[in-house]
């Protein structure tokens, strides 16, 4: 990733065109949040009180545990009042999303360690995947006052209670989404990278054949001339194949195919609508849901494995988005997103989909 893509994260809000603040789209399925429609996962994990980029998974005690960057803002380098940078915070829940526990510390390196991912794999590992901004001594005229550290995971053997060092994933490439375990145990990482000497953006793969412990060569998805910030994210399909959404700054995220367990890839499409850090969900009913930033935090659903989607649902109007999902045990789902601003905090909103679309639950 280059200091340029860092940059334009941090932009991101000022490109978003101003009609997404007044509101909803037109037509909107989601009025004001009322009390009980949403609950607060953290609101203040003591290192400066911006929370965002959160992520969650059921673990195999039935928990929920979700993890999150928690630092004074989008970037957040250390500094006298926080020498270490922003760190990796969770929470956990025994009734499913509805209370949250006080927040802790997963990690905290040197630097900024940031974007958060978690899954438990079937052997009961836990790996949270992540990346790291180191800040420089020196900064020129217009240079960002960071480096890009690459992407990294650490794994717990106990629930969580202790952790590994951590361990590199890809030096030039990041991770916005969590490892995907496919049928017959391989892991595959969504990743992107800009070219440095080009300026071309595109999304990503990796793999391991061995739970993680080593990575192959990161493997790139053509991006069919689009400027693809990608944020990459995985699911698979009923037939086999892989699905990829990437991320596109302004007009429509783009999808690619893999027929052969991620090796290969199709040249990426448009999908036909805008969106920011997508994250793919099959419910407990077998329908995918992707939710994303822009408009604001949405959610789109798709009955055809992932060949055609449903209309936009506004799930808040916050835009910070990053948002992450997991089944709830009665076949409804928990959505978690964090606000974006000073004082930034993770909400989590509850829902169910079916043919007839999406009904929203309260807590």
């Amino acid at each position: 990733m280059s200091l340029k893509r860092m940059a334009a994260v941090l932009t991101a809000l000022a490109i978003v065109p101003a009609a997404v603040f007044a509101g909803g789209p037109e037509g909107s399925q989601n009025p004001a949040l009322e009390a009980n429609d949403f609950v607060y996962v953290c609101r203040d994990a003591g290192a400066g009180g911006y929370e965002a980029f959160p992520d969650v998974c059921r673990l195999r005690d039935g928990r929920l545990m979700a993890v999150f960057y928690a630092g004074y803002g989008h970037v957040a380098l250390p500094n006298e009042s926080l020498p270490r940078g922003g760190r990796i915070s969770y929470c956990t829940s025994n009734d499913e999303g509805k209370t949250w526990s006080e927040a802790g510390t997963l990690y905290d390196g040197p630097d900024d360690d940031r974007d958060p991912s978690i899954v438990q794999l079937s052997d009961g590992r836990l790996i949270c995947t992540f990346f790291c901004l180191r800040k420089k001594e020196i900064v020129r005229e217009k240079e960002v006052p960071w480096v890009g550290l690459g992407s990294w995971m650490i794994e717990s053997k106990d629930l969580g209670r202790t952790w590994s060092a951590p361990r590199l994933i890809s030096e030039d490439y990041y991770c916005s989404s969590p490892i995907r375990e496919l049928s017959g145990g391989r892991l595959i990482l969504g990743l992107y990278r800009q070219d440095r000497e080009t300026g071309v953006s595109h999304g990503a793969v990796i793999i391991s054949d061995d739970g993680g412990r080593t990575w192959g060569r990161e493997i790139d998805i053509d991006n069919g001339g689009y400027k693809l910030d990608a944020e990459t994210d995985v699911i698979e399909l009923k037939s086999g194949a892989l699905y990829a959404i990437e991320r596109e700054p302004k007009t429509t995220m783009c999808w690619s195919m893999s027929k052969d367990r991620g090796t290969t890839w199709s040249v990426s499409k448009p999908v036909g609508f805008p969106g920011h850090s997508p994250f793919l969900l099959r419910t407990a009913d077998g329908i995918i849901l992707l939710a994303h930033r822009l408009p604001q935090t949405s959610l789109h659903y798709s009955l055809d494995e992932c060949a055609t989607w449903s209309e936009n649902f506004i799930v808040d109007d916050f835009i910070g988005a990053y948002p992450s999902m997991v089944n709830l045990k009665d076949g409804s789902v928990l959505i978690v997103y964090y606000e974006e601003g000073e004082g930034s905090s993770i909400r989590a909103r509850k829902l169910r989909v079916s043919k007839a679309g999406i009904q929203w639950l309260k807590f």
